[in-house]
């Protein structure tokens, strides 16, 4: 859809301006659309909802109806670290998608967690649906939480958006800092080449991961762990892509960096190749349990994929 803005629009913030143009879509849809990088002003990707609009400018806005969640029940095997009557803790396996979506309307774990819970899951509205709070990407593993309350569900949203939340990943990648751990910081937002791609960039939203060098192989690999203070879309992918050291088989941040490097052998790079999906994994997750205020934390061990590429870079170095 496109408009153009009148002269006296002038100043008003993008969203509200759009909502009042486009009355078909919510406010809250529009911002959700202009955040995803939906929303181009003279061929430029506007990501911020409070921009301000100048007269004559042409706004062009991409979407697509937006499909009713009704996920079924469906039998999938889940890893179940912890269930009590508000959550339920999961060892999430990579190629799982979270949550349907066009693409991927069923075999997620939305479905598998109504299969495995049954009638003592309840759930906002009076719609059976687990609390989902936060996301891993399709091919990254590890711990996640899901609310199988109202309660659960508000309070879990609240320690996640406070960033009261501990959270470690570990990442196979490219390259070994110098450094044994640092800090790498940088503001992280859509990037206006490729509204798919997030990127380190002026006007992004703060972002601060946290690693130490868990295993090195050599100049050729190492095993980072990562922690986040804050929770950015592909955080940890987006900043070591940009230190110099890309997660290994990351097919969006690594692919321009992905030559295999010097001193990793035949059976190291095959490893590497068999991996097919970014070897990252989400490997603690610690909260206060958000009705009885107990302190949690859970681990997952390394997926045996990743500790297939470990034994093979082993073999190398």
């Amino acid at each position: 859809m496109e408009t153009e803005i009148p002269p006296d629009a002038a100043g008003a913030r993008l969203d509200r301006h759009l909502s009042q143009v486009f009355g078909d879509l919510s406010r809250t849809r529009l911002k959700s659309l202009i955040e995803q990088g939906k929303v181009e002003i003279d061929d430029r990707t506007i990501t911020e909802p409070s921009y301000r609009v100048k007269p004559g400018e042409r706004v062009m806005v991409a979407w697509e109806p937006a499909v009713e969640a009704d996920p079924e029940p469906q039998t999938i095997p889940l890893t179940v670290l912890y269930e009590d009557a508000d959550l339920i803790v999961i060892d999430k396996p990579a190629g799982m998608v979270v949550h349907p979506a066009p693409g991927n309307p069923d075999g997620t774990l939305v479905n598998a967690l109504l299969g495995h819970c049954g009638d003592s899951l309840s759930g906002i509205g009076g719609v059976r649906r687990p609390g989902i709070v936060h996301r891993l990407d399709k091919d990254t593993s590890g711990v996640m939480v899901a609310a199988k309350t109202d309660r659960a569900h508000q309070g879990l949203a609240t320690l996640f958006a406070e960033h009261d939340i501990e959270r470690v990943y570990m990442a196979l990648v490219f390259g070994a800092p110098i450094r044994p751990r640092g800090v790498i910081e940088g503001p992280i937002g859509r990037d206006p080449k490729d509204r798919k791609r997030m990127a380190v960039r002026d006007g992004g939203k703060a972002a601060l991961t946290h690693y130490r060098v868990a295993r090195r192989f050599g100049a050729a690999a190492s095993l980072l762990e990562c922690r986040l203070e804050t929770g950015r879309t592909h955080q940890i992918r987006v900043h070591l892509a940009h230190a110099g050291y890309p997660v290994i088989g990351d097919p969006v941040y690594g692919r321009r960096r992905q030559a295999m490097p010097k001193g990793l052998d035949a059976a190291g790079q095959d490893a590497v190749r068999a991996l097919g999906r970014q070897a990252l994994h989400a490997a603690v997750l610690g909260f206060r349990h958000p009705v009885s205020g107990e302190t949690l934390r859970f681990e997952a061990p390394l997926p045996e994929d990743m500790r297939a590429v470990i034994r093979a870079l082993d073999n190398t170095v």
